[in-house]
């Protein structure tokens, strides 16, 4: 089955001061300086910062070759 719109899905992280897996509310996808996907956004219950990394690098556009 091929979807053609991606699926609205909360991503769901650890909070560190909840001690707990909980879902990541307002989460903002993000690309780390080495190039990979993460999701950042905060704890529904007491608001602390959460950050959940993806698997796979950000895709980056090809560069044209060089003419010699």
């Amino acid at each position: 089955m091929v979807r053609s719109e991606p699926e609205n899905f909360m991503a769901e992280g650890y909070c560190v001061k909840c001690k707990a897996k909980k879902e990541i509310v307002d989460g903002v996808e993000e690309i780390m300086k080495n190039g990979r996907k993460a999701i950042k956004g905060k704890c529904p219950t007491c608001g602390t910062v959460m950050f959940k990394i993806l698997g796979g690098k950000a895709a980056t556009p090809p560069t044209p070759p060089v003419a010699s």
